[in-house]
């Protein structure tokens, strides 16, 4: 069964990082939790590549400090919670009742745990 883990981890790993690089032109697609995923599966498949993300330039510094001390900096807290108060104006501006109430408590939820998060 181990033959076939690592073959896997890594295809997980590539898969993350496609939809990272997506988030990277796609504003309210996530690109360092893809890449925070990426990197927990190279470290199952291939070192190398984990060592590749965690030294990139611009987002090696997150990846790590998640790592580290399950930290998010202010700028990406509040980034994140900029583009979770959008998609609420958005589904309320859209969506009729009661589809309306799901986006707020996700955002809510989710939302707080971010902010709860050190810096």
């Amino acid at each position: 069964m181990k033959r076939f883990s690592r073959p896997f981890w890594a295809a997980t790993g590539l898969i993350a990082i496609g939809l990272g690089i997506l988030g990277i032109a796609l504003p309210l697609l996530p690109t360092v939790p893809f890449f925070l995923l990426a990197a927990f599966c190279f470290a199952r498949s291939n070192p190398a590549w984990e060592k590749r993300l965690l030294d990139h330039p611009r987002y090696g510094p997150p990846l790590r400090q998640w790592r580290e001390r399950r930290a998010i900096s202010r700028k990406a807290k509040l980034a994140a919670l900029t583009a979770m108060a959008a998609t609420i104006a958005l589904s309320v501006a859209l969506a009729p009742w009661p589809w309306v109430v799901a986006p707020l408590v996700a955002c809510a939820a989710s939302g707080t745990w971010i902010w709860t998060r050190p810096e």
